[in-house]
C-alpha cells in the first residue's frame, strides 16, 4: 500500500504569491518563469528587463536559471516553474544539488494538474516534490504552509548561501495576462538586463 504525500500546507493563489515574490526583489535578481501560467502570472506583476519569460520549453526553468546562476554568481536567480514540467525534468535536481550554486532559489507551484492544455492531473498528486529535492541532494528544501511562511522562506532563501527549493500548493485559477510571445525581444531584454549586451 502506498501513501499520497503528507503536506499540511495551506491551497494558495499562484499570482498572489509570484506578485509578494516580486515585491522582495530589490537587487536586480534574475528571474525565470517557466511555461504557461507561471510566467503569465509573472508578466502581470510587472515586467522588468531581468525576466526571461519560458516559451513552449517545459521543463527547462530549472536547468536555464542554473546556467544564469553559475555565469552569474553574485546575481540571486529565481526560477519559477510548475510541478508538471518539473517532473519532465527532474534529474536537472541532482544537477543543481552537485553543482551547488550559491545564488539560486527555485519555486515549484503546485496545482497537481497540467492547466495550459486541460487540466489533466500530473503525477505530482501521487508524489512529494519536496522529498524528492532533498533526496537528490537538495537539503534546503522545503513545502510553503501559507503565505507568510512563502515570504520567510523566500526571505530566508534570499539571505542564505545554496540552492533552496520552494514548494508551494496551488489553486487551479488561471494565469492572469499573457505575456507577449516574441523570444528575439525575450531574449534580447533579458541579455540586456543581466548587462551582457548592450541596448541596439
Amino acid at each position: 500500500m502506498t501513501n499520497a504525500p503528507v503536506r499540511n500546507t495551506k491551497v494558495m493563489n499562484r499570482f498572489d504569491l509570484t506578485s509578494r515574490l516580486v515585491a522582495k526583489l530589490e537587487h536586480e535578481e534574475a528571474v525565470v518563469g517557466g511555461i504557461g501560467n507561471t510566467n503569465f502570472d509573472l508578466w502581470a506583476t510587472g515586467q522588468r528587463p531581468q525576466n526571461f519569460y519560458m516559451l513552449g520549453s517545459m521543463g527547462l526553468a530549472f536547468p536555464i536559471a542554473l546556467g544564469v546562476a553559475l555565469a552569474q554568481p553574485k546575481r540571486r536567480v529565481v526560477a519559477l516553474e510548475g510541478d508538471g514540467s518539473l517532473l519532465m525534468q527532474l534529474g536537472c535536481l541532482t544537477t543543481i544539488a552537485t553543482l551547488a550554486p550559491d545564488n539560486l532559489v527555485m519555486i515549484v507551484m503546485d496545482n497537481g494538474i497540467y492547466q495550459i492544455t486541460g487540466s489533466q492531473p500530473t503525477p505530482a498528486r501521487h508524489a512529494d516534490i519536496v522529498a524528492i529535492a532533498i533526496g537528490c541532494g537538495i537539503a534546503r528544501s522545503s513545502w510553503a504552509a501559507d503565505e507568510e511562511d512563502f515570504e520567510r522562506l523566500v526571505d530566508q532563501a534570499f539571505e542564505s548561501a545554496g540552492p533552496t527549493l520552494i514548494a508551494a500548493r496551488i489553486d487551479d485559477k488561471p494565469g492572469v495576462g499573457a505575456t507577449r510571445r516574441d523570444p528575439v525581444q525575450i531574449r534580447e531584454r533579458f541579455m540586456q538586463g543581466l548587462g551582457v549586451r548592450q541596448p541596439l
